[in-house]
């Protein structure tokens, strides 16, 4: 194996991205393992619970760009890069690799790492977590994630919002950066445990929680907010590889 290992959670598609900026559009997603963050509602501990650590694949580029070539038939496409936290991955090179085949890549981290190689992606989903993810923001490591990301990439804020408190902090955070636009997402209160991705969903109450959240974009004239559903959750409900 040359060059350093990315560990890989799974690879799987082609599928549709089921959320924010790209919803709809067809993806293969690179999920890798590790996190620095342990968010209360995460939909993906296997991808961020060290427990988990055995079923991660220390992976070379070329052997995981030989699995996106074989699943997207060698045709290009957007590769979703995602997590866990994929910014603590050496993903660069990975991005070269397929940039000289004429694919596209989306990254997705909560920006509490940031990356020369931010500058290399097509699309960056910077996704600060609100308080209901028992987590803190950082905002001088976002800022830092922002001015790696000057140039080539297309930025965007996308934020969960599971109630008032992350209501207001993500006008909090679309207000700190005025020139970004802005993705909020009803979350998912049922997400599943690790070892079951059967597990499921209360479709009603996300949707509920959507309707709400609808009300108060609309309410307060926040006319720059896209409220957008996670549609793989609608569809397939807690399914991986989807």
């Amino acid at each position: 194996m040359t060059g350093a290992a990315i560990r890989v959670s799974e690879i799987f598609g082609p599928t549709i991205q089921g959320e924010g900026v790209l919803i709809g559009q067809p993806t293969v997603f690179v999920r890798t393992g590790g996190c620095d963050y342990r968010c209360s509602w995460c939909d993906t501990l296997h991808a961020v619970d060290s427990d988990y650590r055995e079923q991660w694949r220390p992976m070379s580029v070329e052997e995981i760009w030989e699995e996106v070539r074989r699943l997207s038939g060698g045709v290009p496409l957007t590769v979703s890069l995602s997590g866990g936290n994929p910014a603590i991955q050496p993903l660069g090179p990975l991005i070269d690799r397929g940039h000289a085949e004429g694919y596209r890549f989306a990254l997705e981290t909560q920006g509490s790492v940031a990356r020369d190689w931010f500058a290399d992606l097509d699309v960056l989903v910077l996704s600060p977590k609100p308080p209901s993810s028992g987590m803190e923001t950082d905002f001088a490591k976002l800022n830092d994630c922002l001015s790696m990301a000057i140039g080539r990439p297309m930025t965007v804020l996308k934020i969960v919002v599971f109630d008032d408190r992350d209501y207001v902090y993500a006008k909090d955070v679309a207000r700190r950066y005025p020139s970004l636009p802005v993705y909020l997402q009803p979350g998912n209160h049922t997400p599943p445990p690790p070892e079951d991705d059967s597990a499921a969903v209360d479709i009603d109450g996300v949707m509920n929680r959507m309707l709400w959240l609808i009300d108060k974009v609309t309410g307060d004239k926040w006319f720059d907010a896209r409220v957008l559903p996670q549609l793989h959750v609608l569809l397939w409900g807690n399914r991986r590889g989807v």
